[in-house]
């Protein structure tokens, strides 16, 4: 899901859908995602003057490495060596890509005794200092199959790969570990709270509480972005825990969406809630400088129309021929609806929402509206 902003300085929201899209690692010009069995770099094709149907970046899935379901969490890109890392919960150790084979184990916990296909420990956080892995987190320090699940309240851990030291224990399930401005930061998932790892005393500083069971953390200047997700219906993960009575306690629900933090506050200063089909989020990243993104995907047919040439060659002279589609019918539909709905024709406009999301349900930008058009009238 890209969220930015629209020529009417409004809300854009655009999404393409990837089986089980989880880790997520960016620059304003490409993308690496983590799918069920694969991972994906999708490159930006635009240049710095082009606009594709409004949006500034277009980004086209390129690169794929066919990893097998090695249930993929984090991943980022290495400064130096360029190359990608990720969190393999599976193998419970951090790998890279293989042109060969699914993966190359780079390390693993002292505790895990071997690399066999089965979540022990669930290992599932990266964070990078200076460019390069430093720390993760698990979920527990057990050395047998499942053996984490017995262990969400307090089993969960920080563990320095410099080190191969655990840094910080107690923990229920830690997730999305970064290191910014200095500290290193994580979401206490079971909990609901964000905060930091005191390293002097190897504990965990809650800052803010959350009401979602939390994933993804991304930040900007002196703000943090937050992740939060549903409990899910019928799986025990993300129940039974502290976060359960912290909820209560509070009287909220828990939701999915976004949270904006003042670090120097710790107050939550902007929200966006998520409703729908959407009812999960694991990874979120910031596009720097990137007002409007939209990317290709494979349920319709402009990957195969838009077609650009490298201006590396002789023969394309500097020019990017690209063979851009017609304006798809859905996009015509929701610029009617919206020109509709500026010129405060609601009703006119909402029918048109609603044909529009009838026929592509996933087209967020046209709940968003249809939203705000109800609000409106």
């Amino acid at each position: 899901m890209f969220l930015g902003v629209n020529p009417h300085r409004g809300m854009s929201g655009f999404e393409r859908i990837f089986d089980r899209a989880m880790g997520l690692y960016t620059t304003p010009e490409r993308i690496y995602l983590s799918s069920r069995y694969q991972i994906w770099q999708l490159d930006n094709v635009l240049s710095s003057e082009q606009l594709y149907n409004g949006y500034d970046k277009l980004y086209i899935p390129r690169i794929s490495y066919t990893t097998g379901d090695l249930d993929i969490h984090d991943l980022a890109i290495e400064n130096l060596s360029e190359r990608i890392i990720f969190i393999s919960t599976m193998l419970n150790c951090l790998a890279t890509v293989s042109d060969r084979h699914s993966c190359i184990p780079l390390w693993k916990p002292s505790f895990i005794s071997a690399l066999v296909n089965e979540d022990r420990c669930h290992l599932n956080g990266l964070a990078l200092v200076d460019g390069k892995a430093r720390y993760v987190t698990a979920c527990s320090q057990s050395d047998v199959v499942d053996g984490w699940r017995d262990r969400r309240q307090t089993g969960g851990c920080v563990i320095d790969i410099q080190s191969n030291e655990v840094i910080a224990t107690g923990l229920s399930m830690p997730h999305s570990p970064r290191f910014y401005q200095g500290k290193l930061w994580l979401l206490n998932a079971g909990t609901g709270y964000f905060g930091y790892i005191d390293q002097n005393k190897g504990i965990f500083e809650p800052v803010t509480f959350c009401p979602g069971f939390l994933r993804g953390l991304a930040f900007v200047r002196n703000y943090a972005i937050v992740g939060l997700s549903k409990s899910r219906g019928g799986d025990k993960t993300f129940s039974g825990l502290i976060l359960d009575d912290n909820l209560m306690a509070k009287e909220a629900e828990p939701r999915c969406g976004l949270l904006i933090i003042d670090l120097k506050t710790g107050e939550v200063v902007h929200w966006i809630r998520l409703e729908g089909e959407v009812t999960e989020l694991y990874d979120i990243q910031v596009l720097e400088g990137v007002k409007r993104p939209q990317a290709l995907g494979f349920q319709n047919d402009d990957i195969s129309k838009i077609i650009t040439l490298d201006p590396i060659s002789p023969l394309v002279g500097g020019n990017i021929a690209n063979n851009q589609p017609d304006t798809s019918p859905a996009d015509t539909l929701y610029r009617q609806a919206y020109t509709l709905q500026k010129q405060l024709k609601l009703e006119e406009a909402i029918a048109l929402y609603q044909q529009l999301i009838n026929q592509s349900p996933q087209y967020a930008a046209a709940w968003h509206q249809l939203g705000a058009s109800h609000l409106c009238k």
